[in-house]
């Protein structure tokens, strides 16, 4: 795929105003009530490989983040890979380094929700933590002890909403066949889907062997957006759950779901250390649906800090358009 940097007057252009496709994107705004999600998951025969994670470089002739990050002609961002694209035309409106094969830490969870639902399930079906699910890779923490019984859908909705690692892992053990036929399905869905630069060994994102790219996550992103419990859980900002006779809220990993001023559609955090901090996210600037690709933020609040860039961007450009034309 040729790499584009698209400029400021032609991102003018591609803002005007397109009609949006009906089938993908007539969902926007709204939560599904269902309990199942029928989708269509195209299985194509399984070829495994392994992906090697290249280093990253950062934009050759990015401008130093200073005044210019908040000139629209000028997008200045932190994050090492990064793509920016208009849902509605698949015009790419900014990338960098967006062909880096890179881990992806939690991103990875969309897969395994899309995996998940796929089977067509039953959500109602009580799934119980074991041993194998507790993280003994990173050692990560979760409120969800070993014996915790809980339904396949706040398993999702965990595992989408807050990360639950244990949820995720949950989540492909009682796939038919297994953890290891859920990581082949993974595999086999990025192949169907034209993921050419991605690969999954688990279902939680903790191994720095999942790997893929700014510009194969937004074909992921698209294709998940289609699943409207994904479009849900990812975008609940908090949600009550009762373990072992207590309610605990679980919050969104994501402060701009949880801040109520962005129109979000989806949305996936992701961070160990060797990914860095990510986000990927369907969200809606003017009227127009946007997929942004972060990756490898170090900051804190860096990947926020980007994605709050973005939209003044892209709402710059939109003002501008509509000044010069009217």
């Amino acid at each position: 795929m040729k790499k584009t940097v698209i400029s400021f007057v032609t991102a003018l252009s591609l803002l005007g105003g397109a009609c949006l496709p009906a089938d993908a994107l007539a969902a926007h705004g709204k939560k599904s009530k269902t309990s199942h999600s029928k989708t269509h998951g195209v299985a194509k025969s399984a070829h495994h490989h392994k992906a090697k994670a290249k280093k990253t470089h950062k934009s050759r002739h990015a401008p130093k983040v200073g005044a210019a990050a908040e000139n629209p002609q000028h997008l200045v961002l932190q994050s090492t890979s990064v793509m920016v694209q208009d849902q509605t035309t698949g015009a790419i409106l900014f990338e960098k380094n967006a062909g880096a094969v890179v881990p992806i830490a939690s991103i990875s969870k969309l897969m395994t929700a899309m995996v998940s639902l796929d089977a067509q399930p039953d959500l109602r079906e009580a799934m119980v933590i074991g041993d194998e699910d507790v993280d003994t890779l990173k050692g990560t923490h979760s409120r969800l002890k070993v014996g915790t019984r809980l339904s396949r859908e706040e398993m999702l909705r965990l595992a989408l909403m807050s990360s639950e690692n244990r949820a995720a892992s949950a989540l492909s053990r009682y796939y038919p066949g297994g953890k290891h036929a859920f990581v082949a399905a993974m595999n086999r869905k990025a192949l169907s889907l034209g993921l050419t630069e991605t690969h999954f060994e688990d279902p939680t994102g903790l191994t720095a062997a999942n790997v893929s790219s700014a510009r194969d996550l937004t074909k992921m992103v698209a294709a998940a957006h289609q699943y409207p419990l994904i479009r849900e859980f990812t975008t609940t900002a908090e949600w009550p759950v009762t373990l072992n006779g207590h309610s605990e809220t679980f919050r969104n990993t994501n402060l701009l779901v949880r801040s109520g001023t962005w129109d979000i559609g989806l949305s996936k955090t992701g961070f160990i250390n060797e990914a860095g901090k990510c986000l990927v996210m369907q969200a809606w600037f003017n009227n127009k649906p946007m997929i942004i690709v972060l990756l490898d933020s170090w900051g804190k609040l860096t990947r926020i800090g980007d994605a709050q860039r973005i939209k003044r961007w892209v709402e710059s450009a939109a003002l501008a358009r509509r000044t010069t034309t009217g």
